[in-house]
């Protein structure tokens, strides 16, 4: 059995496991985001994002990133945490972290076929799209779980 530590790799190992999948002809999906409570809409869309290819990529932002985007208080968990509990999922074959805002580098250096973001995200504001199209791949929006989203349960577990 794989441990889910072992799916959580540096972006060199991801970038050569990548590489590795698409010249197996493999197709492989990136998706990304903070993680920081894991609920059923994050399930949900990763398991959406595994049937689009045959390998699924899911670049975490790393904690100073995830400060910069929800605020103070973020994230709950730590990257290490979030990094290994979203590993942990059988729909999920590579974990990386990425310290920026965007992941456009991650996405730049894995070179996937598929690049997979939320329902929320109009084509035009996903981060990578261009560059993923430009060598032909493709973008999908995944659909979203209405009632799931982790600032809404921070704020009902605030009152």
């Amino acid at each position: 059995m794989t441990r889910a530590r072992d799916k959580v790799l540096g972006i060199n190992e991801a970038a050569k496991a990548t590489a590795r999948a698409r010249k197996r002809g493999e197709i492989v999906v990136f998706t990304n985001g903070c993680f920081d409570l894991l609920h059923v809409g994050h399930v949900r869309s990763l398991e959406a994002a595994r049937n689009l290819g045959d390998r699924l990529v899911v670049a975490i932002n790393l904690d100073a990133s995830v400060r910069r985007l929800k605020g103070e208080g973020r994230p709950v968990q730590t990257a290490q945490v979030r990094k290994e509990v979203v590993a942990a999922l059988a729909c999920v074959d590579w974990v990386v972290g990425f310290a920026a805002n965007t992941p456009l580098r991650p996405i730049q250096r894995l070179r996937p076929n598929v690049l997979a973001k939320g329902g929320d995200w109009s084509l035009e504001d996903i981060v990578g799209r261009k560059e993923v199209e430009g060598w032909g791949g493709r973008v999908v929006r995944l659909p979203l779980v209405p009632g799931h989203a982790t600032t809404a349960t921070l704020a009902r577990n605030r009152r």
